[in-house]
């Protein structure tokens, strides 16, 4: 805005005004500037002196290809294209064409974003399909980012197997790059990767002091030793999303140590790769010196496991406070949960059987009273039982997705009467979910 006519000449005060001000004297330096080009005859107003902070601005706000149209305007616009401030936040999208619909970044504009804008970028992440091929291509984008210095970087998948079948050398090297040379990363989510023990000790020697967030789902090369050198250096971690075949007492209290900063989001996928699969205990004394720690914060669990795998949960108190069930779930399981989860938030049963959940849901109700949201796929609960759950919860149930299969008409209530009993309990109006007929 310091290019407003007279902001040059002398006029001091120009600093001191509001950003509205100084758009008004833009807009009407334009205006003159408009009509005296109309009043000589000149075709127009000359765009190319639009100030380069209004460019900066417009540009914000245009896709990456309306932007590189736009760059081809004149001299000027074509500066304003590769401001730093348009390159630090990019997404890298890699597939191939004849086994992907999605887009793709085109090869010309990645090799000119790694010529003159890798020392720019800073919040990165790579979408790529399921082949092998664009998954290495990102692993080679990565180990040109020698000079960038990273504070996000996010390696999405958008189906497997991706980056799990690059060799595990060519993708520890490119992560390595990163690691080292970045020096403030706050956010790293690399779930389904191969990274490993030795490739985290490179990126806590070099990020400890500013990691904050680290999502590592299904890395199957990382041990337990690995990820708890992650929570004994970086303090400041306050996300963390694992398997729980990575979670240990140790790792607890070392979340919980006094050097630690409270912890807000702990997400646990407890995945059975193999019917039978024997999975630990974690103790409620560690438990209880994370909430100690870290009252408020939220552990979010999701099982995907067989019926006879449930032995080792819910026998003694754990703070969970989202449950999921991506599969079946007996009734004996719901009823632990009742019982040994009083912080629970929310619950999604996917699944459970053909035995009504009656018993099960009011215990739920009358022990977890944080409880705001609720969903229920394939289970069956009486009219009646329901009614009871919903009004025991009362309006706290900000969330209520049931579908209309689940609930069982009885003596008292039918099919047609249960959503005005349901609303009136809520305070709002409220309907069974249907399945859609195609």
């Amino acid at each position: 805005m310091k290019r407003v006519k007279g902001a040059e000449e002398g006029n001091n005060s120009s600093s001191s005004e509001s950003p509205p001000e100084i758009c008004k004297k833009v807009r009407k330096q334009m205006s003159e500037e408009l009509e005296a080009a109309v009043a000589s005859g000149s075709p127009g107003c000359d765009w190319a002196r639009l100030p380069q902070e209004l460019l900066l601005h417009v540009f914000q706000y245009l896709p990456l290809l309306d932007r590189a149209y736009a760059s081809q305007v004149c001299r000027g616009w074509n500066q304003a294209f590769h401001m730093p401030e348009l390159w630090r936040c990019f997404e890298f999208e890699l597939n191939q064409p004849a086994s992907s619909y999605l887009k793709a970044t085109h090869p010309d504009l990645i090799k000119q974003i790694i010529k003159r804008h890798s020392n720019h970028l800073q919040y990165v992440s790579f979408k790529v399909d399921s082949s092998t091929e664009s998954a290495e291509a990102a692993c080679d984008i990565l180990s040109q980012l020698v000079n960038c210095s990273l504070k996000t970087l996010g390696l999405i998948s958008t189906a497997r197997p991706s980056f799990m079948e690059v060799p595990k050398s060519h993708f520890i090297s490119a992560l390595t790059v990163v690691f080292v040379n970045s020096k403030s990363l706050s956010s790293l989510k690399i779930d389904d990767t191969p990274v490993d023990d030795p490739s985290l000790k490179v990126l806590v020697a070099n990020n400890s002091d500013t990691l904050k967030l680290l999502k590592m789902s299904s890395c199957p090369h990382v041990s337990p030793a690995g990820i708890l050198c992650v929570a004994d250096q970086c303090h400041g971690l306050r996300e963390l999303a694992l398997n729980y075949h990575l979670l240990s007492d140790e790792l607890l209290l070392a979340l919980s140590s006094e050097k630690h900063v409270h912890l807000e989001h702990l997400r646990i996928d407890v995945v059975s790769e193999n019917p039978g699969q024997h999975f630990h205990t974690i103790k409620k004394s560690s438990w209880d010196a994370m909430v100690r720690h870290s009252p408020k914060f939220n552990l979010v669990m999701y099982f995907f496991l067989y019926e006879d795998e449930f032995g080792p949960f819910f026998n003694e108190e754990i703070p969970v406070t989202h449950l999921y069930f991506g599969r079946s779930v007996s009734k004996e399981v719901l009823g632990r949960v009742g019982l040994h989860c009083p912080r629970l938030v929310e619950l999604v049963v996917c699944a459970n059987g053909l035995r009504p959940l009656d018993e099960e849901l009011i215990r739920i109700a009358k022990h977890c009273t944080q409880l705001s949201a609720i969903g229920l796929g394939e289970c069956e609960v009486s009219c009646s039982a329901f009614v009871e759950f919903v009004k025991m919860c009362g309006r706290r149930l900000s969330q209520l997705s049931i579908m209309e299969e689940v609930l069982i008409p009885d003596h008292k209530y039918s099919l047609d009467e249960i959503h005005w009993e349901v609303s009136k309990h809520l305070g709002r109006v409220w309907f069974p979910d249907m399945m859609p007929t195609w």
